[in-house]
């Protein structure tokens, strides 16, 4: 069995488009939150809604073309639909791969302590946000980091809706608003509920921050965490 990897993690979760809640917590419960190849049955936490047919070739987000599979079985699953049914034809006692899963848990703590660690020294833990790049681990502003401010200053004092800004910009709403919620802007890091002072240069005043998110909350637009 191959080893698991964090970067190899993140490939399989991008490759896979995100899954509504409501959808998902039906799937769980017509499969009685219980892994469909190995029988596994366990917290939605430790499960994965599973396409049989993947978005990119036709599938959609139905309760029909999902399954439910553990975290493990959902990592090592084809996309391809005919090899998927095969795999999942090829079953396999869910105990065999408890010592996996317990590795899997201990490996997701040590990896969590880490990041925990390099946030509060103020180190960033995820990828850069719009306005920078990342050198030798460290936030760097771009050469169009000003686009940052101008597009707060836009929100700000325009009477302009969000998804006429995100296309003037070339954002999903969604992204329009992690930028417009992003404290990373002000030298922050953000990690785990915890905001720690960063070692980057901020990219906007916190006057103008502030302002922005006086005007998303008269707004009643939803905060983005």
């Amino acid at each position: 069995m191959k080893s698991f990897s964090i970067e190899q993690t993140k490939y399989k979760m991008l490759k896979r488009q995100a899954i509504p809640f409501k959808t998902k917590y039906e799937v769980f419960s017509r499969d009685k939150f219980r892994c469909q190849k190995c029988g596994h049955q366990g917290k939605s936490e430790e499960l994965e809604v599973h396409p049989i047919k993947m978005k990119v070739n036709g599938g959609e987000d139905e309760e029909i073309n999902l399954i439910t599979l553990c975290s493990i079985c959902h990592y090592y699953a084809p996309d391809d639909e005919k090899e998927f049914e095969i795999y999942l034809s090829e079953k396999i006692e869910g105990n065999i791969l408890d010592t996996f899963r317990k590795s899997q848990k201990s490996i997701s703590k040590r990896t969590k302590k880490g990041m925990d660690k390099r946030a509060q020294a103020g180190n960033v833990v995820t990828r850069a946000p719009y306005g920078y790049k990342l050198e030798n681990k460290k936030l760097i502003p771009i050469e169009k980091s000003y686009l940052v401010q101008e597009i707060f200053q836009d929100f700000l004092n325009n009477k302009i809706s969000l998804t006429q800004l995100s296309k003037k910009y070339g954002f999903s709403v969604n992204g329009l608003k992690k930028i417009l919620t992003n404290q990373t802007y002000l030298g922050k890091i953000k990690f785990s509920g915890q905001i720690h002072q960063g070692n980057h240069q901020p990219l906007l005043s916190s006057t103008l921050f502030n302002h922005v998110q006086n005007k998303l909350e008269k707004l009643g637009i939803k905060f983005i965490s």
